[in-house]
Parts: C-alpha cells; structure tokens; sequence
C-alpha cells in the first residue's frame, strides 16, 4: 500500500549529498518550508547550490542556511529585499555566488525541468547583461535567449494538505513557487499542515507520483 507519510522532518529529508543543488519554495515568508530548511541544517550537507524566489530575510530558514556557511551558490529572482542581510554580507565578502533569473523565467525552467523539457527560446532578457553567453536567435523578429531546464537534487516544499499518495493542495498564495519545484527535484520532500484521508481529485495541484516524502508538520485548524 503506498504511503509516503514518513515519521518527521529528518525521515522527509534523507540523505543530502554536499554540493546538491536544493529547490526551496516559497515567495518570501510566504509558503517557505522552514521545517525542512532546520531539518537539512541538522542533516549537515554542505556546498549547496540554493535555488529560491529569495535570497532569505532576518536569520531563520534560507538565511540561516547561509550564514553557517553552508551554501556555495544561489539561485534566485531577488537576492535582495527586505532584511536580506545575511546574504548582503556575504556576497560583499564574496563568499557565495550569485545568478540572478528574472521571475518568470526562473518559474519556467523548473516547469520545464517538472515536463521534461531540456531547454526553450525566451525573449525575457534579450539584450542584457543576463544574455552573455547564452545562444540568442531571432524568432517572429525578435532576438530569443536559450536558457535551460532548472534541476533539483532534493525539492523542500510546502502544502496546506496531503494524502498518504502524496497528493497535494495548496491554500492561497502558498501555494507560489511550492507547486512548480515539486516537479523539478529528483527527490522532492514536503512539509504538510493537515493531512487527510484523500484529496478529491479535482483539488490536487501536485500529483502524488511528484513527490517522495511527507512530513506532517500541523498549524491551524483545517477549517480555517
């Protein structure tokens, strides 16, 4: 019978190799699994490649992940916002690179990893410091950049509801970036709120065969 309900955070998280490349959803605070960030602090990998929405706020998830020296490397959309002071300091220091993906482009290279899509033509960043080095063809008249799917080793995501099948639905806008990186990680751990009998079919937004390992970490009641 499958169940991939597993006992906590550490079980959701396995065994993380140094130098894996690690999904984060989340948009800011929003959706951000920060059960699974502690429990890959206390797993102990090390020169991670980090690849978010953000570049982390205060001292806690993300944040806390670089200031301990654990990340080699980020990936995001907005590396700085507010509070981003941990990741501020250690670029100036120049002790963690950085590529920066516009938004829209960063969601689609997880999608496209999630389809099996190895690359696609975008006209978002033609003609920019963001295009150096990357093949650009015209289509339709308009200069197109290459950019390839966006891989994950592990996946750490967020839900509001899951099924022993792993189904998962998400509440409001938590459910941001959480949907799309669960597709792209070759392992794909979920920290769930509620857990519950089935999902009706037309509510899932992540399909079980998605994801690997659910960790129930309870907020709230699920009828609020």
């Amino acid at each position: 019978m499958i169940n991939k309900i597993v006992a906590g955070v550490a079980e959701a998280i396995g065994n993380v190799a140094d130098g894996a490349t690690v999904l984060v959803g989340g948009f800011g605070l929003v959706g951000q699994p920060n059960a699974l960030i502690d429990g890959l602090i206390e797993q102990g990998a090390r020169d991670l490649t980090v690849v978010a929405n953000n570049a982390g706020s205060g001292h806690d998830g993300i944040a806390r992940l670089m200031e301990l020296g654990r990340v080699r490397r980020i990936v995001c959309t907005f590396p700085r916002s507010a509070g981003s002071v941990v990741f501020e300091e250690l670029y100036d220091a120049g002790r963690i690179e950085l590529e920066i993906v516009p938004q829209g482009t960063l969601a689609e290279r997880l999608r496209a990893a999630g389809a099996g899509i190895p690359a696609f033509f975008t006209p978002t960043a033609a003609g920019t410091l963001l295009a150096n080095g990357k093949e650009v063809r015209d289509i339709g008249g308009r200069p197109c950049v290459l950019e390839t799917a966006l891989h994950g080793d592990l996946a750490l995501v967020e839900a509001w509801e899951a099924d022993r099948w792993g189904n998962l639905a998400y509440r409001g806008t938590g459910r941001n970036f959480n949907a799309v990186m669960a597709t792209a990680g070759r392992v794909t751990a979920v920290q769930v709120q509620h857990l519950v009998d089935a999902i009706a079919p037309q509510h899932v937004v992540t399909p079980g065969i998605f994801v690997d390992r659910v960790a129930h970490v309870p907020h709230g009641d699920p009828s609020e």
